[in-house]
């Protein structure tokens, strides 16, 4: 009844435009079943014949979007506003031969739109009440490797645990991961850092070797820091709730950076190989590269090392923070540059030159030079070091201090 009425519901098209052996499956199945909320509607239906024309006929009734994502196996989509609907051809002779090919019982249950019948011939209904993630086959997962660490990000989104024979078969097929292409990895891995629990999930695939592709360099000690980032993440998420997102993911570069090689070099290496983006790697980089200036002894009452370090780390700073905390690096002191960061008009973070260039070179009459750029350092440090307060004195500053 659950199912039936929230397709009556929530369905973006008339459900009669289905044909008889029309089937919801997935984990629209089972999220409806464990009464998951979704903002987006994301479902998927399986026909034994003509997919791809169903979905083109709903396409065309309603003006929604269509495109056909696998011709081969029959696969097309239809896109509304709230709510993406693929439609895919039956995979073998029946529905339950289909049901036989998923990855685990959670996610092969299905529901005859028309009959309102529910179709679980592997009890997936029972698991999804027990909390428990159980594969179909070992031949399953095999078949497509990416399954074994589906399995840590299911967990970790559902809070559910992995049984201990499909976790041992887990374990024991990890060698596979090998033959799954880095970008497909790599979004797991994304699903994993965004979950309240994808640190325990992501610990635990550690223990069973499953990191060991992704993460060559990665150890026990680093990997245990995981908890320790996501409680120095709350600790500034609750001081400067305004400046953080609510959310698991505004912090995922300070993970990476536990979890790659802690040499800056090497860990370039892993994450290109990973397929990161230029941005997530530079956070990274950064992190690895800036944070121990944080506890050179006299940094914190330094203004000149702290303007050097913001130079450096830019809006990379909120994930050196939480990395930093969770490295013992003073409270105190990540607390009093995060109140500079925060201040968009801090001369330190975020500094206003009071000249430029062009005023330079004509008050020193020289032509372009590197020692332009020197030179305007050296006033905003002398601006935060209280030596000049505006235009007229940063003159005088240039002028008494670079001869020419």
């Amino acid at each position: 009844m659950i199912l039936h009425n929230f397709l009556k519901q929530n369905l973006p098209f008339d459900v009669n435009l289905l044909p008889d052996n029309c089937y919801l499956v997935g984990g629209a199945v089972r999220d409806i079943l464990l009464k998951r909320s979704r903002s987006y509607l994301d479902l998927d239906f399986v026909l034994p014949h003509k997919p791809i024309e169903t979905a083109k006929i709903i396409a065309r009734e309603y003006q929604a979007g269509f495109v056909v994502l696998d011709p081969v196996r029959y696969i097309a989509r239809v896109v509304f506003p709230h709510a993406t609907i693929d439609f895919a051809g039956q995979e073998g002779d029946s529905i339950y031969q289909d049901l036989a090919r998923r990855d685990y019982t959670i996610n092969a249950i299905a529901f005859h739109c028309r009959e309102g019948v529910i179709i679980d011939p592997f009890q997936g209904e029972i698991d999804i009440k027990k909390g428990i993630l159980k594969m179909i086959s070992r031949d399953n997962l095999a078949d497509d490797p990416l399954r074994l660490m589906r399995g840590y990000r299911q967990a970790s989104q559902l809070d559910f645990t992995i049984e201990s024979f499909t976790r041992a078969t887990i374990k024991d097929l990890k060698e596979l991961l090998k033959n799954v292409a880095m970008e497909r990895v790599n979004q797991e891995l994304a699903y994993l850092f965004e979950t309240k629990k994808g640190s325990y999930w992501l610990k635990e695939a550690f223990k069973d070797g499953l990191l060991d592709l992704c993460f060559p360099s990665a150890d026990e000690k680093m990997v245990n820091l995981l908890a320790n980032i996501d409680e120095s993440a709350q600790f500034l998420s609750s001081k400067y709730r305004s400046n953080f997102p609510d959310n698991y993911s505004w912090y995922k570069e300070a993970k990476l950076a536990c979890l790659t090689n802690q040499n800056p070099s090497i860990a370039e290496t892993e994450l290109i190989n990973l397929k990161y983006s230029r941005q997530e790697i530079k956070s990274v980089l950064t992190i690895l590269q800036f944070t121990n200036n944080l506890t050179e002894i006299d940094f914190q009452k330094n203004k000149r090392k702290q303007y050097f370090f913001f130079q450096s780390v830019g809006d990379y700073f909120p994930n050196l923070a939480v990395f930093a905390l969770a490295h013992n690096v003073s409270k105190d002191l990540i607390l009093q540059l995060m109140e500079l960061y925060q201040n968009p008009e801090d001369a330190i973070a975020h500094p206003q030159p009071l000249l430029s260039g062009k005023d330079i070179m004509k008050y020193l009459n020289i032509a372009p030079s590197p020692l332009i750029g020197k030179i305007l350092t050296e006033i905003q440090i002398a601006y935060i070091e209280g030596k000049i307060n505006n235009k007229e004195t940063a003159i005088d500053f240039i002028k008494n201090n670079f001869t020419i």
